[in-house]
């Protein structure tokens, strides 16, 4: 019977089996112009999508398959089972233990030689599993709410550089027309200077405004292409995968910042997370005051001496709680549990810092924004004026270019204060924890 038993015990073992590491996983590998991406809402549960990277990408598209996609967030997932498998561990229940030994004779009368066999228990195990499991439970809500506003911060990241590629995308183009009247006129004024038509100041102004259209153009194109390689790192496609950007929707008018403060302690993830971690620290302080208690071993002694003379009969085994008490653990885990209400206290205060200073500038950007295009509308009407008299013959071909170069300025400024307006959007939803629609 024992060794049936022993047989079945060992066919439930776990066995090891090796997985190597590969030189192409499959984050390296070129994804298919459709994907499906399955994602997971905390309300709605699972649900697929299905992206065309062949064509513009929205901005749910993006977040969704930077959710999915991200390497980083695949490695996180991967990471998460590990708490799942401590909750598992943590539920289990203690193995006895068993000896045995034989005393042969070596020399005397008794005729047989002396067994003895123990079989014993953990019951300190018992006692503190419930607020083991406790603990190992806060411990993965915990870790799972970590991912989540690591899933969040990662889909909003990838929609602010996905909003920097359509702003810097007019840009370019900006400065690619300002280089190129730049240019022409720079070109007009040299072959004016060589003739002798015109002095060396406006030849020297003209290549001065030259050198920097060349400057801004080209930094233009650096920020655009660093933001494209950032964007496609960040949803998990090869560097030179091409990605199209859908436009993307005005910003609606924003509550004051106490409600969005609100809807951040309900909604943020992080904040759910410190709250979890600290309940498993309170699960952690429990243990350590059971911990106090006598630590217990039963212990179901038998035995057969050299006489024939069989024995059974229990033991007991247990520390004195005479000197350390565990107050030394229990000390560490009043002071962890302090330290863990502290930091949410601060991350509180920072959130609604953070809140306030990010609905303030927006405000000021849109303020900004309007600004600028009023000004851009009196430049523009300006420079049409000056390019029907200058056809005419009634003013310079540079003075109506310079007027133009002024409408072009201010185009930059107005992408540039668009460009603001959006990335502060996107930073307050990454601040509140939730999307601009459900901020009503």
């Amino acid at each position: 019977m024992s060794a049936t038993t022993l047989l079945l015990s060992l066919t439930g073992c776990a066995h090891y089996a090796p997985q190597p590491l590969t030189d192409a996983p499959d984050v390296l590998a070129t994804p298919d112009a459709r994907l499906l991406v399955r994602s997971y809402g905390e309300m709605s549960g699972p649900s697929t999508q299905v992206i065309d990277l062949s064509g513009p990408l929205s901005e749910d598209a993006i977040a969704a398959l930077a959710v999915m996609a991200n390497p980083d967030l695949k490695a996180l997932r991967a990471r998460n089972g590990v708490n799942d498998a401590q909750v598992f561990s943590a539920g289990l229940m203690p193995d006895p233990t068993f000896s045995l030994g034989i005393d042969p004779i070596l020399s005397g009368a008794d005729p047989v030689a002396g067994l003895a066999g123990a079989l014993g228990l953990n019951l300190n195990a018992l006692r503190t599993r419930a607020v083991v499991r406790q603990q190992a439970q806060a411990q993965q809500r915990q870790a799972r709410s970590d991912l989540v506003w690591a899933e969040w911060q990662t889909a909003g990241q990838a929609r602010l550089q996905a909003v920097r590629i359509a702003a810097l995308e007019a840009q370019t183009s900006v400065a690619r027309d300002s280089l190129a009247s730049a240019e022409h006129l720079l070109g007009r004024y040299s072959a004016a200077a060589g003739r002798g038509d015109v002095s060396a100041d406006p030849l020297q102004s003209a290549r001065i405004a030259a050198i920097d259209a060349q400057q801004v153009a080209r930094q233009a194109e650096k920020d655009l292409a660093a933001a494209r390689l950032e964007l496609n790192r960040l949803l998990g496609l090869p560097p030179a995968f091409p990605v199209r950007i859908a436009p993307t929707a005005a910003v609606a008018p924003l509550p004051d910042a106490d409600r969005l403060f609100v809807l951040a302690q309900q909604e943020r993830s992080d904040l759910r997370a410190l709250r979890e971690g600290y309940s498993a620290q309170e699960a952690a302080l429990r243990k350590a005051i059971l911990d106090q208690f006598p630590t217990l071993d039963l212990t179901i002694n038998g035995g057969r001496d050299t006489g024939r003379n069989v024995t059974l009969g229990p033991a007991i085994g247990f520390t004195l709680p005479l000197w350390n008490r565990n107050r030394g653990g229990i000390a560490i885990e009043k002071a962890t549990r302090t330290a863990l209400k502290a930091e949410y206290e601060a991350r509180l205060f920072q959130t609604r810092a953070e809140i306030a200073a990010a609905v303030a500038a927006l405000a000021i950007s849109r303020r900004q924004y309007a600004e600028l295009d009023t000004g851009l509308a009196e430049a523009t009407r300006l420079a049409e004026a000056s390019r029907r008299a200058a056809t005419r013959g009634d003013l310079p071909d540079a003075t109506a270019r310079t007027a133009e170069q002024i409408v072009r300025d201010r185009k930059l400024l107005r992408l540039h204060s668009a460009q603001d307006m959006a990335e502060q959007a996107i930073a307050l939803e990454l601040l509140t924890g939730v999307a601009r629609e459900q901020w009503k």
